[in-house]
């Protein structure tokens, strides 16, 4: 559109150019007036045209996921920045009574935000719905989930609705950064209003998680050398059970040169894209030869234990992200040198239906070129060091631990013009509840490297981040995890295992440094003497001798609410230990014991809400919806 604006400028110029000499300079004015306005009126139109964002009803979705795992339900969605609005679809493929569709904090039906699709069995209406801790539904005074089109298609029911990021309406999900969990449900019955739905009672309902709001990523240009390679599972029949991570090992094949990752995406079975939930392909650790060519699920007692060496993420895809692009300027090296041949593939099936039978070969396929890119990109492992003196107390709702990048290390490890971090991988395990990296420079906070205030450990993706973030030296990087223990009656301790802890973000950034690990954790000496500490205020005895583990320890202190407390305040202050590592896992020089835990003197401000106090609004009836059909063209 701006080329079209230029173009009339110039032609009305080329022909005032061509006005006899004999126009009277009344009308140059005119002419030039008119010219003038005729421009900014295209401008204008420009600029509205560019703050609508797209269209999703005339440009089709960019995103589309299958909300249930048979596929009845298809979401897709659009995001405009500018009007800060989310415009969804869902497909229904089999429409019976209606549908439930929202969000909601952890996934589940209570005190969730809905748009709710129902039928009495003679007109169907939509509304916007909040449900109770009991999962009763209300119908919503303020109607934010905005309907603007249902008709049925060859291939189903199309809805068409919107919502805005915030609304103000405390009865409403606040859509953010980070995983949304989405829930659904199906109507098999008719109801005669919608206080009528049960919930508790629907046969089809369940969650999906996504990343709603996606970044605005401009794709570089790809090399005329591009080759692919798909690192792909072998006709695995899908186990029938809700939950398998399946590993592989593929081999590179001999003598590979170095070359760039660029790009990758998903390759997915047809007919399983409802069950594969995320994938991730790591590098073998290269001080091995060779590795067993293992096909089989990640947790059987058959899997050899040196696999457990290929940690190093290559790729990472989760249900509904799309390609993944590195940075004009940056690959991810691989091959060559010092490079492992041998790639671990890992694959989550969420299977809830047990749906029995379904093979599968699904994987990732790499876009690779040997035109090296100027800059090897790295990745470096923020937060918490594997082990077990960072704990979380049973019972807990919400506990934090926070592991430290200290200026120290940046400041030797770091080149003088800094990094670049360009995308991020947030990790914990099962009790993990919420993730933020922040970058500090002398004492203030600076910005939010990537916050995910719903992480949920079952959808992990190396997400772009919607700017970069530089990093220079001396800046620090704090990794904060929220942790809920309230199902447990142990203390969960740091560690590899399932059962136990991490706290950790996978920062993908270039140029490459020698620094591949930033962590910390609390010194050990000052740990000791909590356990000292305990054993002196309680009446039960905490073995503290020198042969009992620091698992052990923590498995018999008492947790009452001093203990707990004490806790929290030792790793808020308590000396820390860092480890600043090079990738062959040898520390930079330096002490690096006892040391303090970085101060902030000034840290980021919430933005101000700009809502205004609710009002009492008067209650609003449903929007009837007449399902007509679309021919088809």
């Amino acid at each position: 559109m701006t080329q079209s604006l230029l173009f009339y400028l110039r032609m009305q110029t080329a022909r005032m150019k061509q006005k006899p000499k004999t126009s009277c300079l009344t009308l140059k004015l005119r002419e030039v007036a008119s010219m003038y306005f005729t421009g900014v009126a295209i401008f204008l139109v420009i600029l509205v045209v560019a703050l609508q964002g797209t269209d999703p009803r005339e440009n089709g979705f960019l995103y589309r996921v299958s909300l249930d795992p048979q596929g009845l339900l298809e979401l897709s969605w659009n995001i405009s920045y500018p009007l800060q609005e989310v415009h969804f679809q869902i497909l229904v493929k089999e429409l019976k009574y209606g549908i439930l569709f929202g969000m909601s904090d952890r996934g589940g039906f209570q005190n969730a935000d809905l748009a709710v699709l129902w039928s009495d069995g003679r007109q169907s209406y939509f509304a916007d719905a909040w449900s109770d801790q009991d999962e009763r539904l209300h119908m919503d005074p303020q109607q934010n989930y905005r309907l603007i089109s249902a008709h049925q298609t060859a291939e189903g029911l199309s809805l068409l609705f919107k919502r805005a990021f915030s609304t103000c309406d405390p009865k409403d999900y606040l859509i953010e950064d980070g995983t949304v969990h989405l829930i659904y449900g199906i109507l098999e019955k008719p109801v005669p209003s919608l206080q009528a739905i049960n919930v508790s009672a629907l046969l089809w309902k369940g969650l999906q998680r996504v990343q709603l709001l996606k970044p605005i990523i401009r794709i570089p240009p790809l090399p005329g050398d591009l080759k692919t390679m798909e690192i792909r599972a072998v006709d695995v029949e899908i186990p029938s059970q809700e939950t398998t991570y399946w590993c592989f090992i593929q081999e590179l094949p001999e003598d590979f040169p170095k070359h760039h990752i660029i790009m990758y995406e998903p390759v997915i079975t047809e007919g399983n894209e409802a069950i594969v939930h995320h994938m991730e392909v790591f590098q073998c650790a290269a001080n091995f030869n060779t590795f067993p060519h293992y096909n089989g699920p990640c947790d059987s007692k058959m899997k050899p234990e040196r696999l457990n060496y290929c940690r190093h993420v290559l790729a990472a895809w989760a249900m509904g992200a799309q390609a993944f692009y590195y940075p004009e300027d940056a690959g991810l090296a691989f091959g060559g040198p010092g490079s492992s041949k041998f790639m671990r593939l890992e694959i989550h099936y969420h299977n809830p239906l047990e749906l029995k039978g379904r093979r599968d070969s699904s994987g990732i396929r790499l876009y690779y070129t040997a035109s090296l890119r100027p800059y090897n990109a790295g990745i470096m492992e923020l937060g918490l060091v594997y082990t077990p003196v960072m704990a979380i107390p049973p019972g807990e709702r919400h506990f934090q631990l926070t592991g430290y990048c200290t200026d120290k290390c940046t400041q030797l490890a770091l080149p003088p013009s800094g990094i670049h971090i360009f995308a991020s991988q947030l990790h914990t395990h099962l009790t993990g509840r919420s993730v933020e990296t922040v970058l500090s420079r002398e004492g203030r906070e600076e910005e939010i490297v990537n916050i995910d205030k719903h992480y949920s450990p079952h959808f992990q993706e190396i997400r772009m981040l919607k700017k970069i973030v530089t990093v220079f030296p001396g800046d620090v990087l704090r990794t904060t995890c929220m942790y809920n223990t309230e199902d447990r009656t142990k203390a969960t301790v740091g560690g590899f295992g399932i059962m136990e802890e991490m706290c950790v973000n996978y920062i993908h950034y270039y140029p490459q440094t020698e620094l591949e690990l930033c962590k910390s954790a609390i010194d050990l000496g000052y740990l000791h003497r909590y356990f000292n500490l305990v054993n002196r205020f309680n009446n039960e005895d905490v073995c503290t001798c020198p042969e009992t583990s620091v698992t052990e320890q923590f498995a018999s202190v008492p947790w009452n609410s001093f203990n707990r407390d004490v806790l929290k305040s030792l790793y808020d202050f308590a000396p820390i230990s860092m480890h600043c590592n090079k990738s062959s896992a040898v520390l930079f020089p330096g002490e690096w014991e006892r040391q303090p835990v970085p101060k902030t003197t000034e840290i980021l401000q919430e933005p101000e809400s700009s809502c205004e106090p609710n009002l009492v609004r008067p209650p609003v009836s449903p929007t009837l919806v007449k399902l007509n059909k679309v021919p088809l063209k």
